[in-house]
This record gives C-alpha cells, sequence and structure tokens, in this order.
C-alpha cells in the first residue's frame, strides 16, 4: 500500500486537485479544497479505495483527512471534514 499511495502523491504533486473522474472536489473556499479521490491499491487486488484530503494553495500544502474502502463504508465522515475546516480556519 506504501507504494500505491507514493504514486498517488506524485499525481498529487503535478495536479493538486486531481484530473479526471477520479477526484472530485467536495468543499471549495479560497482558503482550501477538499477533494475525495480513488486511490488504486493493489493489496485489495487493484480495488479502490477512497482517500479525502486537503490542498491548500497558499503553501501548496496537502492534508489527508480520510482513507477508507468503499466496500466498508458508504461515504466519507462528514465530521471529520468539519473539524479540519474548523481547525484550519483559526
Amino acid at each position: 500500500m506504501d507504494d500505491d499511495l507514493e504514486k498517488f502523491k506524485a499525481i498529487l504533486l503535478t495536479h493538486p486537485t486531481g484530473v479526471g473522474t477520479n477526484f472530485t472536489i467536495i468543499h471549495s473556499e479560497q482558503a482550501c479544497k477538499i477533494v475525495k479521490a480513488r486511490m488504486a491499491c493493489r493489496a485489495l487486488r487493484d480495488r479502490s479505495l477512497r482517500v479525502i484530503y486537503a490542498y491548500t494553495e497558499k503553501n501548496d500544502g496537502f492534508y489527508f483527512i480520510e482513507l477508507y474502502f468503499k466496500g466498508e463504508q458508504v461515504n466519507e465522515t462528514r465530521s471529520l471534514i468539519k473539524g479540519f475546516l474548523g481547525q484550519f480556519s483559526k
């Protein structure tokens, strides 16, 4: 899984909010964008994990908020996103 995550990070370096249909911006404000993405995982026989992360343009920073398997969890945990945004805006 480490290799899969490194490949995912390499994509983010060139396309911070992703490219294609595997990336969806679920929250956007001037300070940061929250993105939901699909990441292939070889350990799961190339099935996808969901990655929720924030991208801040000001410092080109990435903050990983949540990682989950779609088969075990239907949607992202909104309280985690809300908590992150609350801390970020302080």
